[in-house]
């Protein structure tokens, strides 16, 4: 029996597959089966594997050839499983040496005339192999992905006669390069495209600098898209970890470009139409959906009460604990997802409230029905809510002011700010949980009462509360100052609804 190694995942879980093919005496022509739980997309690979064999002149001896997908209680799905079915059978046929390919990791979707074609999940094969002291075999053009793992115990052939030829050692395969990290600041929106609107620039870099959520409530053509879209160049650079943890989802995903990792901070932008799947993530092979795609990143949501409310509700749990818990038929697949959330709404549905010559006559009703379309629960995850206003034609002329400032400006002043969290506590302000706020966000007797007096008066929650010592805290650090100021608290409780439904409301 040959055995040799490949690799299924449960989300960001990798479960090592032995891949066992057997051939036994007895038949008169020749018999494939694949057993182990394989879906439909595995148990096609037999007729991909007859044609390749035949366009390599071989062909499957009258015995009977069993492929087993072990461990059989789990699910096998993916068409990755082809290369290494493959590879078995070469072994079973004495075309390669099974003590050669035992200690690699292999994967690759096989096409008819045997050119090793890309998969999902590279990335994360190359590191689970490396983390285990494995080699990996993975199609050509996925060499430089597998690199990124950090080792160099790499096949990438292009096409499986170049894996014979390697194993004959008459075309011994190259390792793969490393694609250079490009600048991670390749962007070419700016905050300085931004004139006007002072508030919510200012309750950006808030957001920015503790990794806060954030609601923007303005009419048409007011820049929320526009404010929204320019918080990736703000904030600060991706840590290699980030780096890599982001761009293995993506490689799970089937997103990962050529050659590339995700070295910029993911801004995912999802239409109001879309299903509680794709933002969730799920389907047959249990993909991440939009919220792990932000994951160290942004998540703008536009057009926020036009989206399905059971849609929204999922966000609170992930808000909550950063990750994400994606159900199966037989199992769930948990994948990261701390991303910040960033969401827009007009303040109703016609977008002119407050405004006599445009609003309709409805106001101020129909704006109170549409704003509570949002969960009460949800939008007390959300830190910040600001009011854009719509801007004067004056102010969108550059020659009327002074220069706006640019991102760069903008997100130096961010990054010291995080530094400082991560020197002091090791995580953003927004991440701090009941205990951690005790010790890091200290109030003085008359801050305490101020806060207790108007958390009561705007009829504040718990987590309401929290959120506020939270701001206050991120207030402080922009200012560059470990003690929290009367003049901080005030500006963080500026940023929370006084009354549900009442946005833009006279």
């Amino acid at each position: 029996m040959i055995s040799l190694n490949s690799i299924i995942f449960n989300g960001m879980d990798a479960i090592p597959i032995d891949v066992q093919v057997q051939l036994s005496s007895g038949l008169a022509k020749p018999e494939f089966n694949i057993i182990g739980l394989a879906d439909r997309a595995v148990k096609e690979s037999a007729e991909r594997i007859r044609n390749v064999l035949s366009a390599l002149n071989l062909s499957l001896p009258p015995k009977k050839l069993t492929v087993n997908l072990s461990p059989a209680d789990v699910e096998k799905t993916g068409s990755h499983f082809d290369l290494p079915i493959l590879c078995g059978i070469l072994c079973a046929l004495g075309v390669l040496p099974e003590k050669d390919l035992t200690n690699f990791v292999i994967v690759g979707e096989v096409g008819l005339n045997g050119t090793i074609v890309k998969t999902n999940g590279v990335l994360p094969a190359s590191v689970w192999a490396n983390q285990h002291s494995m080699g990996i075999i993975c199609p050509g053009e996925q060499g430089s992905e597998a690199r990124w793992a950090g080792h160099s115990n790499i096949l990438a052939p292009s096409h499986v006669l170049e894996l014979i030829n390697h194993f004959k050692g008459t075309q011994i395969l190259p390792i793969p390069s490393v694609a250079k990290i490009e600048d991670a600041q390749t962007s070419n929106l700016d905050m300085s495209e931004v004139h006007g609107q002072s508030a919510a620039k200012r309750a950006l870099e808030i957001a920015a600098a503790g990794g806060h959520a954030m609601l923007m409530v303005g009419p048409p053509g007011s820049g929320k898209t526009m404010l929204a879209s320019r918080l990736p160049t703000i904030l600060p650079e991706m840590t290699p970890e980030e780096i890599l943890e982001t761009s293995i989802i993506y490689s799970i995903a089937g997103q990962l470009n050529d050659k590339s990792l995700i070295t910029t901070r993911p801004f995912r932008s999802v239409h109001h139409t879309s299903s509680a799947v794709s933002l969730a993530g799920g389907g047959t092979d249990a993909r991440p959906g939009e919220i792990s795609l932000a994951h160290n990143g942004v998540l703008f949501l536009d057009e926020l009460p036009e989206f399905n409310r059971a849609t929204l509700e999922i966000l609170r749990q992930p808000m909550e604990a950063g990750k994400i818990m994606v159900a199966r038929a037989k199992r769930t697949a948990t994948y990261p997802a701390r991303f910040q959330l960033i969401a827009a709404m007009n303040p109703c549905p016609c977008g002119h409230l407050g405004n006599a010559a445009l609003s309709c006559s409805r106001a101020p009703r129909c704006a109170e029905a549409y704003q509570n379309k949002i969960s009460g629960p949800l939008l007390d995850r959300i830190d910040l809510h600001v009011e854009v206003d719509a801007v004067k034609p004056w102010e969108m002329n550059a020659g009327s002011e002074e220069p706006c400032e640019t991102s760069a400006q903008i997100r130096a002043r961010v990054v010291l700010a995080r530094e400082k969290q991560i020197k002091r506590q090791g995580k953003p302000n927004a991440l701090l949980d009941g205990a951690e706020l005790d010790k890091f966000v200290v109030l003085n007797e008359e801050q305490t009462n101020f806060l207790n007096t108007a958390a009561e008066k705007m009829g504040l929650s718990a987590r309401g509360y929290n959120r506020i010592k939270r701001l206050a805290r991120t207030i402080a650090d922009l200012r560059n100052s470990e003690d929290i100021s009367m003049s901080d608290l005030t500006e963080a409780l500026s940023y929370r609804p006084i009354n549900r439904g009442k946005y833009g409301v006279k």
